[in-house]
């Protein structure tokens, strides 16, 4: 009997091995992953538990270019193509947990990008529609975030500054470029009780990442520290 205990435990001690490297092999970046999360994201003071799994499980990696994936978990921006970059992770998490999401809730994201912040949003909420103004960009993010099986992930190629009014109205819209202003048509197209976050300022230098929430028709506005995105481009650039 003491036998066939030693060798039922070597045999798991074997097992666990092997499907700890398997796991590994199969994803290279996991420990990379939760250094980011627990490092970049969690100690810089991010508490929402479901913002923090979601940020440790979705391969950051697959969403940027070859050359830069063995940097995909540090936290900065990154190329990622026709002038435009992939959000720090901490930014990522900051306005997504600022944005108290809640499963049933159903987000608009403008300025799609490689599609990371839209597949961080889609693991939490019922319905994600994200709006890209580069055709290349849109179309490569829609392709990634499909095979990905992001299946409640609604891409459009249009110019974000005008929302998309078919699947409003919002419980929450987050933009991800610098505007100078919060573009009236997304105002509308979100819900009473919404919350809308950006970088609003100057689209050149700097910006102060704001939260909106609407308040009969109107907005309360908190300002949550400076960040630096790139411009939002075409109506957005207009000012009011």
């Amino acid at each position: 009997m003491f036998k066939n205990r030693r060798i039922i435990a070597f045999i798991s001690i074997i097992l666990y091995l092997f499907l700890a490297h398997h796991l590994f092999a199969s994803d290279p970046y996991e420990s990379k992953r939760q250094s980011m999360v627990r490092d970049d994201i969690k100690g810089r003071g991010i508490k929402d538990r479901t913002v923090l799994d979601v940020m440790g499980k979705i391969p950051r990696h697959l969403f940027v270019g070859k050359r830069y994936m063995s940097t995909a978990y540090e936290d900065h921006p990154l190329p990622i193509g026709e002038g435009q970059t992939i959000s720090q992770p901490y930014v990522v998490a900051l306005m997504t947990e600022a944005l108290r999401l809640k499963p049933t809730d159903r987000v608009l994201e403008i300025g799609t990008g490689s599609g990371y912040q839209a597949a961080v949003l889609a693991e939490i909420v019922k319905d994600v529609y994200t709006i890209e103004i580069r055709k290349s960009l849109a179309d490569m993010a829609r392709k990634r975030l499909e095979d990905l099986g992001y299946k409640n992930v609604k891409v459009k190629y249009a110019d974000g500054y005008f929302g998309w009014e078919e699947y409003a109205p919002f419980d929450a819209i987050i933009i991800t470029a610098a505007a100078n202003h919060i573009p009236p048509p997304l105002i509308k197209q979100l819900k009473e009780g919404g919350r809308l976050i950006l970088p609003l300022g100057s689209t050149v230098y700097y910006q102060t990442l704001t939260l909106a929430v609407k308040r009969k028709g109107d907005i309360d506005v908190e300002q949550m520290g400076p960040v630096a995105f790139v411009p939002m481009i075409g109506q957005s650039e207009r000012k009011r």
